[in-house]
């Protein structure tokens, strides 16, 4: 009986929170228009409790009351809820079999674009543009840049980075079949590696949210990896819709590797381009 009455009181606490998270984000997508509501949830509890313990409140209420009449503290929590980890070249054999598969079909085109979507700091953005540069296709390609965070967009946009990343990031790049030395790439400064200004002039950085706005071009190639795992289903075939609209007949989209295609509305208007990786073909 008393097991039946914590396990009681257990679910009635979660419920509670879980209903108190609910209104956050209603408040916050009904007076500000940003609309978190089909995150997934563990993820979002997480990112809700840090920013009650960082604003040194108590519970998820508290918070909420701030977050209505502080647009500073609606910042702050944004931040927590945007996800910003990444690296150069990250998971190497997608950039390998990205130079191998998907480089011989885009140089077959005048022109090309490319939209980053969800590009964080901006490392795999000029990964990208290093790739397309040692193929010899970089002066025709358009490469879009977004996030819904401008603090790590202007991080992307500077091109500066820690020097200590710069081990790890020259040994992906060997491993996506990388020709020279990354080093060639940069320069060092007491602020850490700066990339060349060439990388970047054919990069447009601008914010974009994948839950509220709508399609702006057609593209060659969407990439989106590892952002539609902090989305619930729904959410991410509303995203994958966007991203259907949004690519030209036979283009590739590319997700990072614990995402795919299948489960999702659009899963047959694709085909796989490479078995062992997330990057698909559009065909209908």
């Amino acid at each position: 009986m008393d097991f039946d009455r914590l396990q009681c009181a257990n679910d009635s606490k979660e419920a509670l929170e879980k209903l108190e998270i609910n209104l956050l984000l209603q408040g916050i997508f009904h007076w500000y228009g940003h609309d978190f509501r089909n995150y997934s949830y563990q993820s979002i509890r997480r990112r809700v409790w840090h920013r009650v313990h960082a604003e040194k409140l108590s519970t998820i209420l508290e918070l909420l009351d701030v977050v209505l009449h502080d647009a500073d503290c609606l910042q702050r929590l944004i931040a927590d809820f945007s996800i910003n980890v990444t690296e150069m070249f990250r998971d190497p054999s997608f950039f390998w079999h990205f130079r191998k598969q998907v480089i011989p079909l885009l140089k077959t085109y005048p022109s090309i674009r490319i939209w980053h979507a969800g590009c964080s700091t901006g490392e795999e953005v000029y990964s990208m543009a290093i790739l397309l540069h040692e193929e010899g296709i970089y002066d025709r390609t358009k490469i879009y840049a977004t996030d819904m965070n401008a603090k790590v967009l202007k991080t992307a946009k500077n091109g500066v980075f820690p020097i200590e990343h710069m081990k790890k990031y020259t040994k992906n790049y060997f491993e996506a079949g990388g020709t020279v030395s990354l080093s060639d790439y940069y320069t060092v400064s007491n602020n850490g590696v700066k990339f060349h200004p060439s990388l970047s002039k054919n990069i447009v950085f601008a914010q974009h949210n994948l839950v509220t706005d709508r399609s702006f071009n057609e593209f060659h190639v969407i990439l989106c990896r590892n952002v539609l795992i902090y989305f619930n289903r729904s959410l991410q075939n509303k995203v994958h819709n966007l991203f259907y609209e949004s690519l030209g007949l036979f283009g590739i989209l590319g997700l990072g590797d614990k995402e795919t295609i299948y489960y999702t509305e659009k899963k047959d208007c694709y085909e796989e381009i490479v078995h062992t990786q997330k990057l698909y073909r559009k065909t209908k």
